[in-house]
């Protein structure tokens, strides 16, 4: 059913939560700074070239951007942050609007936390571990541009920000993969994640069920 994903379609961008829309169904949210490749790691997850605007100038996405999936099921970029270029006033509206988000949004049903695997746990990512954490959301972590590093290397990057999570919070299910938009490498994990925070198997589990019954 990865299909799902390739179906998205641009819905709305929302500056409020209250211009989002209903709040109602599943989400899933993509948080990153602004430089972590969150836009190509969408893109990529959704089979599709431009579905998330990418940009040589990080900072670009300062909206709620909602992307449906189908009538109940959504996929939120959320505003990148935390790059230095972008005046401090800009960067303060976009920590209230996701911190309303993660707060109030009743249907959100995790976090896709997009990491660079060069520069790992700043404080803009331990930062939304805690909001996650206080707000009760499951976290998936993403290290992007693995393809930047040799697979050594990648590994043992990956074996780090497991040891500094767990140290950090213990108590957090976190879950944490490799990821690549250009090779490709974890996004059949990545829709797994998704998968199973947007009832997608319990669909297809009683889509099973009703079919042999």
């Amino acid at each position: 059913m990865n299909s799902l994903y390739h179906k998205a379609s641009y819905l709305i961008s929302a500056l409020r939560l209250q211009d989002a829309p209903p709040d109602a169904g599943f989400e899933a949210a993509f948080a990153g700074r602004s430089n972590a490749g969150k836009s190509s790691a969408i893109n990529a997850i959704t089979r599709q070239k431009s579905l998330a605007r990418t940009s040589k100038t990080p900072g670009r996405t300062q909206l709620l951007n909602f992307f449906a999936l189908d009538e109940d099921r959504r996929l939120v970029d959320l505003p990148g942050y935390g790059y230095a270029k972008v005046p401090d006033a800009i960067q303060q509206n976009w920590g209230k609007a996701m911190e309303a988000y993660l707060k109030e949004r009743q249907c959100l049903r995790g976090v896709f936390l997009l990491m660079d695997i060069r520069h790992p746990l700043t404080d803009f990512d331990w930062q939304m571990i805690a909001w996650c954490r206080h707000c009760n959301l499951p976290l998936h972590i993403a290290l992007t541009k693995a393809d930047k590093l040799t697979r050594g290397a990648a590994k043992g990057t990956l074996l780090k920000v497991q040891a500094a999570l767990h140290k950090e919070a213990g108590d957090v299910a976190i879950s944490l993969q490799l990821f690549s938009a250009p090779d490709k490498l974890g996004v059949d994990e990545a829709h797994a994640v998704l998968d199973r925070w947007m009832g997608v198997e319990a669909a297809a589990d009683k889509l099973a069920a009703s079919s042999g019954s």
